[in-house]
């Protein structure tokens, strides 16, 4: 770019830069990585479950015990682990996004220099070049053969040359050529407060895991509210005390809020995303953890993501004597405004050999042309590319770069053409031209690249290489790495928007792949019902990664894909990505064991208050007995299990397999509970506490019954985790103070005795059935409803 810079304009001094500062008229604008303190905080506070619950407990203190309200201060507790989780993420995401963020070239007092994206002001001269995101709005005043890509504003795919005077706007970026503009709309003003970075925000975007959370809480709030009416008129009946009935109707309601499922959903997120970012990986949406955990496809470009991104000039084969191979190869490096890995390996080998030429007309390269050209006067107009795009189909130097391109070299073909051809080529026309030179370049395998695959194999996602070299050269690459189908490598200048998908189905390693036919690839790969992941690092790649149901970018990448990459590895290390698929399980997996908890006790105290409602009997706890229950068999079972190691394999059907486990679950837990009451309530020399507390015993040995059969499969730290929880409740009973805190009175155990076997019955029942899932039947009315 030194040459460019030495073109431009000296740009803005240090006293304009600071006037303009002072005036406010920067490029800084609210960074979306994350959300700030005072939405967390919010979001975390200010819910419609918290204050329901905010209100619960203040009937409570006013017309009960202080001890059956200490469901508040649990629910106070969780909310503030909430919080604090999610600003460790927020550090961790503000941290990571300034280090992957693309830095900007300007020309200040005449010298080039780098700075952030913020600190950019208005007038400033703004140097780009291939793979370089636009980041703010202004006409351009340098061009060299600049080409911008402007398909993520307008659609259109075809790259756009720019020349002097013409606009280019934020959210584009260069794929061919360099330039430089002037920075007219900055900050707000700028398409990119707009555009760009609500391609990098980090929210909570839709996903398959929080619509079945929210449906599970879409119909739990209707569902709270005619419950809630009947049982407190029920209450009242029955203990003809307005205290009692406020204290059971709470007791009741309390239990149907899944409280803790939305909060330790974003727990699992959050410190997923600490956890990836202790790897250098920066997520920029949430769902993209969720996202990969479910990909079954995985496509990859090859150069940059298998290979690293250096090359070496292995040979150079002439094709003709007599030609000027190295004055023409050191010309058009020369010539080229920004050299892409290849010329810069051409131009390290050529170091100090060769004459330069004086350069005319400059076609830079694309991945839409495949090749790039100069002309050089009365020495000719000189072409680098592909072989099959510059040489004759059928020729013997075509066959002879197929040849060494199936070693897995990397071979371009040196041609010359006719003095103002280039002009003519690069308008598609046909012109002659005369090979000069084979150049071969090898490549460098990543030391990962193969282990990671092996992964992704075993864990049955496939694999799509697509890349726009030599089909034979990529296959050679694939198959030193052990892809299946590398053998069988396919020419994607054969594919049409007819057979793509039968293709796709059929074939793994794809070559002379376009930017346009990486994205139709994705988009037919998804229309068959498949969720696709694509990495890449280069311009030619982005148009995928925007389109992929998750983009995963490099580092070392343009800052262009950085841009649109729902996940940037920022060490550039392959080996990164199966840490986060075994991230991306244990968050769903956990949480949908989580789900099933919760929703257990949704169901389950639904049922109750039906039953209660229904035969007019008091309701058999104290909100305090099931603020026990909860914290032992959901609260901190679910804490635990929720961030816990899992590695199972990501499966659709949420919302259908959480209804198959907690309906039953919920059913005979309640169902048995209440029989267990009602056994004991018929007792003439029982109390109400006695009744409350034989009932208590039924619902936490179901309940713990209903963990265990949760933390399937079973692990040490599992089944020590059943068997504290236990303990806990043990030790409850055991101390005077506590089992007077928690008002608990076994003092008939023959009552206490049935109810523990009606307990023992129902979940040998449920075992049964969820093995036998005769239920099926029964819930597909209701899976329907949820569906809709």
């Amino acid at each position: 770019m030194t040459g460019l810079a030495e073109r431009a304009p000296a740009g803005l001094s240090g006293t304009e830069v600071a006037d303009r500062v002072a005036a406010g008229r920067t490029n800084r604008v609210r960074r979306h990585t994350s959300r700030s303190v005072g939405e967390i905080v919010r979001a975390n506070v200010f819910t419609r479950f918290n204050a329901l619950i905010g209100a619960l407990f203040v009937l409570v203190l006013v017309f009960g015990d202080w001890r059956d309200g200490l469901f508040g201060g649990i629910i106070l507790a969780n909310t503030l682990i909430g919080i604090i989780q999610e600003l460790r993420a927020k550090r961790t995401l503000d941290r990571l996004a300034v280090v992957g963020e693309q830095r900007v070239r300007v020309t200040r007092d005449g010298r080039e220099e780098e700075i952030a994206q913020d600190e950019v002001v208005q007038d400033d001269l703004i140097l780009v070049a291939t793979g370089d995101r636009i980041v703010v709005d202004g006409p351009v005043v340098v061009s060299r053969s600049l080409e911008v890509d402007e398909s993520l504003l307008t659609g259109e795919a075809e790259p756009v040359a720019k020349r002097e005077g013409d606009e280019v706007r934020s959210g584009s970026f260069v794929v061919a050529g360099s330039g430089g503009f002037v920075a007219a709309k900055v900050g707000a003003d700028a398409y990119a407060a707009r555009l760009v970075a609500e391609a990098s925000r980090f929210k909570l975007a839709t996903s398959e895991l929080m619509t079945g959370i929210n449906t599970f809480l879409k119909y739990v709030t209707w569902l709270l509210v005619p419950v809630g009416i009947l049982l407190t008129i029920s209450q009242f009946l029955s203990t003809r005390s307005f205290s009692d009935a406020v204290v059971g109707a709470v007791a009741g309601v309390v239990t149907m809020v899944p409280e803790g499922l939305v909060l330790l959903t974003s727990i699992a997120f959050a410190v997923g995303v600490v956890r990836l970012g202790r790897r250098r990986c920066l997520v920029q949406e949430l769902p993209a953890i969720e996202g990969l955990a479910r990909v079954d496809v995985l496509c990859l470009d090859k150069t940059g993501t298998l290979t690293e991104p250096g090359m070496d000039l292995e040979e150079i084969v002439r094709l003709r004597p007599g030609l000027p191979v190295d004055d023409a190869l050191c010309s058009l490096v020369a010539a080229d405004p920004s050299p892409n890995p290849t010329m810069r390996a051409v131009a390290a080998a050529l170091d100090g050999t060769g004459t330069r030429w004086p350069s005319g007309a400059v076609v830079p390269f694309s991945s839409a042309r495949k090749w790039s050209g100069a002309s050089f006067g009365g020495h000719g107009d000189w072409v680098l590319g592909a072989p099959e795009v510059l040489l004759e189909g059928g020729s013997a130097e075509l066959k002879e770069a197929a040849r060494r391109g199936a070693t897995g070299r990397r071979v371009l073909a040196l041609a010359r053409a006719r003095e103002d051809g280039l002009e003519d080529l690069a308008r598609g026309g046909r012109v002659p031209l005369e090979g000069a030179a084979l150049v071969v370049l090898s490549q460098r395998l990543r030391p990962e690249a193969k282990a990671t695959l092996a992964y992704f194999a075993e864990q049955g996602v496939a694999v799509k290489v697509l890349s726009g070299d030599n089909p034979e050269s990529v296959g050679a690459i694939a198959a030193a790495l052990g892809v299946e189908g590398a053998d069988r490598p396919y020419d994607a200048r054969k594919l049409t928007d007819a057979d793509i998908g039968d293709v796709l189905e059929t074939h793994t390693v794809f070559g002379r792949v376009s930017p346009q036919q990486k994205r139709a690839m994705v988009r037919a790969l998804q229309a068959r019902g498949h969720t696709v992941a694509m990495t890449g690092d280069g311009v030619n790649d982005v148009l995928a990664l925007k389109d992929a149901d998750l983009g995963v970018a490099m580092g070392s990448g343009s800052g262009a894909t950085r841009a649109v990459a729902k996940v940037v590895l920022l060490d550039d290390s392959f080996a990164t990505l199966p840490y986060v698929v075994a991230e991306g399980r244990r968050v769903l997996g956990n949480i949908e064991r989580v789900a099933n908890l919760f929703l257990t006790k949704t169901v389950y105290s639904i049922l109750l208050s039906i039953l209660v409602g229904v035969v007019g009997v008091r309701f058999p706890f104290l909100p305090r007995h099931l603020t026990l229950i909860s914290a032992l068999t959901i609260g901190i079972p679910a804490f635990v299990l929720a961030l816990a190691p899992n590695l199972e394999r990501s499966r659709p059907g949420f919302v259908p397999r959480v209804l198959r486990f907690a309906v039953p679950a919920g059913l005979a837990c309640g169902a048995a509970t209440f029989a267990g009451y009602v056994f004991a309530a018929d007792d003439p020399h029982t109390e109400f506490l006695q009744d409350s507390t034989t009932a208590t015993l039924a619902l936490f040995l179901l309940s713990l019954w209903v963990l265990a059969l949760i933390a399937r499969p079973y692990t040490w730290w599992r089944v020590s985790l059943v068997v504290a929880m236990g303990l806990l409740f043990l030790l409850v009973l055991a101390v005077p103070a506590t089992r007077e805190f928690f008002a608990l009175q076994h003092q008939d155990a023959r009552n206490d005795a049935v109810a523990l076997l009606i307990a023992v019955a129902a979940g040998f029942l449920l075992s049964h059935a969820l093995r036998r899932n005769w239920y099926d039947k029964a819930l597909e009315p209701l899976r329907r409803v949820v569906r809709r």
